[in-house]
């Protein structure tokens, strides 16, 4: 579980995500209050949403397209003073009064997630191997839920005191951690991805490479059902809560401190064990479906809190999974599109299912929403569960892969052992092509991304390589980078990989 932290890097990132999550949760409570104040109207903060919405889905490819061109950290730098600023600007309208401010800030949120989200999932997976990211990214789970929980709590004892203009200027000073951890982060100690070229094709080649890619489709399809229906928990548990069930505001405090329970519990779960494949997700679709259907006929509000507590930890790990097997399994140069289509898949999600769970639990009642949502859900989860299994089974068996080291720091002249030639012939292949150890996208001759150094294989078995010896050399032609030779190929062409590209590991002698 503690694996990820094992980084110096992503203990500082982790750090300062915590205190930045806290921060946001806090504005977003002092948000909603002051416009609620101001207009009396649960309307007004739903143009809020909107418009931090809005941007991700019209913006979120583009962005996607420059996450894979652009350096993370000057962007990331950038966004972070940005949003500083812009909560310093909350603070100025909350002493005033003036309401268009708020709607303003909101918007140019919008319009930074856009090109930050996809920008932060690059960076993020670039800080731990790739044995390590399913781990890092359910600690990270749990690390959002601490700290929405701690967010929300300090800031509702601080808003009553002295009202949400400091909500906002504690959130601005929380981008300084943020800020803090990027100066501090060491590049040489980091998993550097692969970048577009700048005519890596944009975001119609970003779409053209999601066309091919199946499994990763049929992911993104499931994540949309399974969110749209089964994941908006803030309108199903309020409406079965305030309706037959009775709990009035108490109840529904209880309910959603048992979900914020369970979230950390699912995300603890994940990072515990290191098991992000296909059958986990799902399992934990099929479990958070069925359960969500059973919850529909919950007597009272114990046995409801009760299915609760299982719904958000299967929903953590739904989540997780998603998302690691979004990255690893997809080209690192096509990674920040990727992941922007995900994004898009999960704004898609909450924009088109929430009214209509809404519009189900104002016709049919809340018991009856739950139930209509829990068999679509179930049945999504069972056809996804099948498609994947075909998948897999067409694809074949997938050789492991050894999990990417950090680049070598072998000196030009040194002699590296290598693999014997069935091991090399399984490992090279699968370290230039889409990374996938244990999903079905593994490509074996799939060519370089755009911007690498490596020697793209033409077809599955390129590089045979006899047991033996192979010598570091520098070769002017190829700049300062170091290149080692592997020998020859099976036509007798010369074989050469960047050093700080090997994704298996050698022995130094």
């Amino acid at each position: 579980m503690l694996t990820p932290l094992r980084e110096r890097n992503y203990r500082l990132w982790a750090a300062s995500d915590l205190v930045s999550v806290g921060g946001t949760w806090m504005q977003v409570l002092g948000l909603n209050w002051l416009v609620l104040s101001a207009t009396g109207s649960a309307a007004a903060t739903g143009v809020i949403v909107l418009l931090q919405s809005a941007p991700v889905l019209i913006l979120g490819s583009w962005g996607g397209a420059l996450a894979d061109r652009l350096p993370a950290r000057p962007v990331l730098l950038t966004s972070q003073a940005v949003r500083a600023l812009l909560s310093l600007l909350l603070v100025a309208a909350a002493g005033a009064g003036a309401l268009w401010p708020i709607y303003l800030v909101a918007l140019l949120s919008g319009v930074i997630s856009a090109i930050e989200v996809p920008v932060l999932g690059r960076f993020g997976s670039a800080l731990v191997s790739r044995d390590a990211l399913a781990p890092a990214i359910a600690l990270g789970s749990v690390l959002g839920s601490a700290g929405r929980i701690l967010g929300m709590a300090l800031g509702g004892v601080l808003i009553g005191l002295a009202g949400p203009g400091v909500l906002f200027a504690i959130n601005a000073a929380s981008f300084g951690a943020v800020i803090l951890a990027l100066a501090l982060i060491r590049p040489a100690e980091m998993y550097p991805l692969a970048r577009a070229s700048s005519t890596g094709g944009g975001v119609l080649s970003g779409l053209r490479y999601l066309a091919t890619q199946p499994v990763v489709l049929v992911v993104m399809v499931l994540a949309f059902v399974i969110g749209g229906l089964g994941r908006n928990y803030q309108v199903t548990m309020a409406a079965m809560v305030a309706g037959p069930l009775g709990g009035g505001a108490g109840g529904y405090g209880i309910v959603s401190t048992v979900f914020a329970a369970g979230a950390v519990l699912g995300g603890l779960l994940v990072a515990g064990t290191g098991r992000a494949g296909y059958r986990v997700l799902a399992g934990a679709a099929a479990l958070i479906s069925t359960l969500q259907l059973l919850s529909a006929a919950a007597p009272g509000l114990l046995t409801f809190a009760l299915l609760i507590l299982p719904i958000a930890a299967g929903a953590v790990v739904f989540d997780t999974v998603v998302g690691t097997r979004v990255m690893l399994d997809t080209r690192e140069d096509m990674r920040g599109r990727v992941l922007a289509s995900l994004a898009l898949v999960s704004s898609l999600a909450g924009i088109v299912g929430a009214p209509t769970l809404g519009r189900l639990a104002d016709t049919i009642g809340a018991r009856g929403a739950l139930a209509v949502a829990g068999v679509i859900t179930t049945a999504a989860a069972l056809i996804g569960a099948l498609v994947l299994a075909r998948l897999s089974r067409a694809a074949g068996p997938v050789a492991p892969v050894v999990p990417a080291q950090r680049p070598s720091t072998a000196p030009a002249g040194s002699r590296i052992v290598f693999p014997p030639p069935g091991e090399a012939r399984r490992a090279l292949p699968a370290a230039h092509g889409p990374l996938a150890p244990h999903g079905p996208l593994a490509s074996h001759g799939a060519p370089a991304p755009h911007g690498s150094t490596h020697p793209g294989p033409s077809r599955p078995g390129a590089f045979v390589r006899p047991p033996g010896t192979a010598h570091v050399t520098e070769q002017p032609a190829r700049g300062r980078r170091t290149l080692i030779s592997l020998g020859t190929g099976r036509r007798g062409r010369a074989v050469t990989a960047a050093a700080g590209r090997l994704d298996r590991p050698a022995v130094h002698r």
